[in-house]
């Protein structure tokens, strides 16, 4: 195991993370807040720390290799979790377990909150918060990807082991520096695109510009208790739903779009045509919930809050416009199974991604063809194009330690006293980084044991790093040299 190697990589990686405190405390002093102090304590530690890892080692130069990158990964989140909760700790004073689960709420862009009273936050507090989830929605590996060329240490290993998908060694350009500047760039247009939108439709700056951060990392923080919901708009959040169905699709395709100045890349997607097929079925059944239970008073408003949710749950953002907890039992439990789908792959949304949902149902169906002809020969195909064999097997496995996953921690979690609806969403909004839930979790996490706080902590990870990438490391044949 390559320990000085890694070593090096997360010392470096823990300093450079260390100035993004440094934005809040700017805002911080800009509404003249106390919080000012704190935000430049946790830069010095954050910073002080990573240097300290990072100086005995900063001689030590070797290829990284695929295995050392796992480890990196897993260790960085969750250093990043640890230091990223120092802010939380002292305002709004909040306890250690809580401060992590907060922190890695936003890293993972999962967006629960055991925050009550966001209202009342200083912006300073508030900017961070969005700040993380911005930060977390491409990954911060990611962007370490072309920032790691120049601390000597090769990016590929990490790539393959953050990115999300069956595929994962298709690249935009080829070099990997320059595939994860094009993902940025595309990242980072979107972004200014939304806040321009939301300030436009009538937000202030400062909510136009937290809500684009969290809108297009898909992670559902808001600078209010009440989420979207608080402006009463339906251009906000029509807004919303635009840019929150633009960041469940694969960022890979924007560029291809971007860069043939069309919309050919997006018809040509079947992953994009099943995601969108999938998102307007979703939400004219949950239209269907509300117009029969005469839940609204018309139904162009019960089919404007159904698409908001559906597609708010799907891209796993969690925004939400209502008490959808409420609404006729059947829509909050289709809005929580449409979140295991997720968006696409390669996009900032969580769930077991569209693509690999969709392989999953052409092998059901192959597997019944067989049956019927048992020595033919059916290749599943995504479009034309014939998936390899082990693409297909590795998501039939990456689908039973989901389920697998899923069910220990929901049985975790009622052993610690909540109950099965509780326990159910709360696991299934983590592992699916998508935040609001049913039961004692449907406003906020607040009022759960500490114990079940961790669980869910352990849940964003592994929805985050996509199952893999943290379980293998508890593999023996990982640690075997």
């Amino acid at each position: 195991m390559q320990l000085l190697t890694i070593q090096r990589v997360v010392g470096a990686l823990l300093a450079l993370f260390s100035l993004t405190m440094l934005p809040p405390s700017f805002v911080a002093w800009i509404y003249e807040e106390d919080t000012f102090k704190i935000f430049i304590d946790a830069f010095m530690v954050t910073f002080v720390a990573g240097l300290l890892v990072w100086l005995p080692v900063r001689r030590h130069n070797a290829d990284l290799r695929l295995r050392a990158g796992f480890l990196i990964v897993v260790l960085f989140w969750f250093v990043l979790g640890v230091f990223g909760a120092f802010p939380f700790m002292y305002s709004p004073q909040l306890s250690v377990v809580d401060a992590v689960f907060e922190s890695l709420s936003g890293l993972t862009t999962t967006g629960a909150t055991v925050i009550v009273g966001i209202d009342d936050l200083p912006k300073s507090v508030l900017y961070y918060r969005q700040q993380l989830q911005w930060l977390g929605g491409m990954g911060i590996i990611v962007l370490a990807v072309a920032v790691l060329p120049m601390l000597g240490v090769g990016g590929m290993q990490l790539y393959r082991a953050e990115t999300p998908g069956p595929v994962k060694d298709n690249k935009l350009t080829p070099r990997l520096t320059e595939t994860a500047k094009a993902l940025w760039y595309v990242y980072l247009a979107l972004t200014v695109i939304c806040a321009a939108s939301f300030w436009m439709a009538g937000m202030s700056v400062f909510d136009a510009v937290a809500h684009s951060f969290s809108t297009i990392a898909t992670g559902g923080f808001s600078t209010h208790d009440a989420s979207m919901g608080f402006f009463h708009s339906e251009v906000i959040d029509s807004v919303a739903m635009f840019f929150m169905f633009v960041s469940g699709v694969n960022f890979s395709i924007h560029f291809f779009a971007w860069r043939r100045v069309g919309l050919g890349p997006y018809y040509e997607d079947s992953e994009f045509r099943f995601y969108t097929a999938t998102l307007l079925v979703a939400s004219l059944l949950v239209t269907y919930a509300l117009v029969s239970a005469h839940y609204y008073d018309s139904a162009a408003t019960a089919f404007h809050h159904a698409l908001f949710q559906t597609i708010s749950f799907a891209t796993s953002t969690g925004f939400t416009t209502n008490n959808f907890q409420l609404w006729p039992p059947f829509a909050p439990i289709l809005l929580i199974l449409v979140s295991f789908i997720g968006g696409c792959a390669g996009s900032t949304s969580g769930g077991l991604k569209v693509i690999r949902v969709l392989l999953l149902i052409k092998q059901g169906v192959r597997e019944i063809r067989r049956l019927v002809h048992p020595n033919a020969l059916f290749p599943v195909k995504v479009g034309s194009k014939p998936m390899p064999q082990d693409v297909v097997d590795s998501i039939w496995g990456f689908f039973a330690l989901y389920v697998m996953s899923f069910c220990i921690m929901s049985l975790i979690l009622t052993a610690t006293g909540l109950d099965l609806v509780t326990a159910f969403s709360a696991v299934a909004a983590c592992m699916n980084n998508m935040g609001p839930g049913l039961g004692e979790v449907a406003a906020n996490y607040a009022g759960i044991n500490p114990v079940a706080k961790w669980v869910l902590c352990a849940a964003m990870l592994l929805g985050r790093l996509e199952i893999f990438t943290l379980l293998v490391l508890f593999s023996p044949t990982y640690w075997r040299k």
